[in-house]
């Protein structure tokens, strides 16, 4: 027993992936919960390696530091370079989580990982719970889901979030690629039958700290989630919402929302295949963490009103 008025060592957190979208907010909300190491792929002056493409070297340092929990928001993500770079997406996407959750199996640690609705195949058009037959359509999804199955044969207490439609003030997406072009061209066109839910990477952050906070106490909460905003839409009718809340609000466009035509995925082919389906059910989250999942167009017009410095 500590000595009265000595407070306990601060958790210790190793967080990957500082510097993308989801882990600048990490930064942020994993903060009250202990001490945040934050490693990117560069490391550190003291040789430590932050590097997912360098498995062995990664779970080295994880077992240098010996941290409580590690929260990996590192990837590939390029679901399009993935095709041609598949050794590279394995090793970040598989390999490197996979020695990681090995890593802290020694010493009972936590691992908070993120993956993707690209590990299903995208087909009918109901939301997928956590006990859906998976079965990835490219390189990316493939790799995603050998990560998950790492993780879980590793033996180490983990929380998976499956996660879907990224999106956050800071660095590029959708909805400005949007914008952009809405005020160069008079008319867009954007797919409309692929379904899913806008995420803000803010609200990722804040349901991973949620998350851990109740997973440090009960072990039993371990396992794989699914984690998006409440509601549904296509990229057409994201992209109309988007251009809709701009021009409410001033922007100079050329192209309002009725002047984006809705095409299919076949009409715009790329490298990888995507999921139309995308709808996950977020059920078991929300039970289990006592949680509530706002609309996607809540986040949506927050990372909008940043992004644009609009209130």
């Amino acid at each position: 027993m500590l000595p009265p008025g000595r407070p306990a060592d601060p958790m210790h957190i190793l967080l990957l992936g500082p510097d993308g979208q989801v882990g600048w907010e990490l930064r942020r909300a994993l903060a009250p919960l202990g001490r945040v190491t934050a490693l990117g792929r560069r490391g550190a002056a003291d040789d430590l390696c932050g590097d997912l493409a360098q498995p062995a070297a990664l779970a080295a340092t994880v077992r240098r530091l010996r941290p409580d929990v590690v929260v990996n928001a590192a990837a590939h993500t390029a679901v399009d370079r993935a095709e041609s770079e598949p050794a590279l997406a394995q090793a970040v996407n598989a390999e490197a989580p996979t020695a990681v959750a090995s890593a802290l199996a020694e010493w009972n640690g936590w691992l908070l990982h993120y993956s993707t609705d690209y590990v299903f195949d995208g087909s009918g058009d109901q939301p997928r719970d956590e006990t859906a037959p998976t079965g990835p359509i490219s390189v990316y999804g493939r790799s995603k889901l050998a990560g998950e199955d790492g993780i879980r044969a590793s033996g180490c207490r983990h929380l998976i979030l499956r996660t879907s439609w990224v999106h956050a003030a800071r660095g590029g997406n959708f909805a400005r690629t949007m914008l952009r072009l809405a005020a160069e061209r008079e008319t867009l066109r954007v797919i409309d039958d692929q379904v899913g839910a806008p995420t803000g990477a803010d609200l990722l952050a804040d349901l991973a700290a949620h998350a851990l906070r109740r997973a440090l106490a009960d072990d039993s909460v371990s396992g794989t989630y699914h984690a998006v905003a409440a509601g549904q839409t296509s990229w057409c009718g994201y992209a109309r919402h988007v251009l809709a809340w701009a021009a409410q609000r001033g922007v100079p466009l050329k192209a309002g929302p009725d002047a984006v035509e809705a095409i299919p995925t076949s009409a715009y082919p790329t490298p990888a295949q995507r999921p139309l389906n995308s709808r996950l059910d977020t059920r078991k989250l929300r039970d289990t963490f006592g949680l509530a999942l706002p609309d996607w167009r809540d986040g949506v017009e927050r990372m909008l009103a940043e992004a644009l410095n609009l209130s």
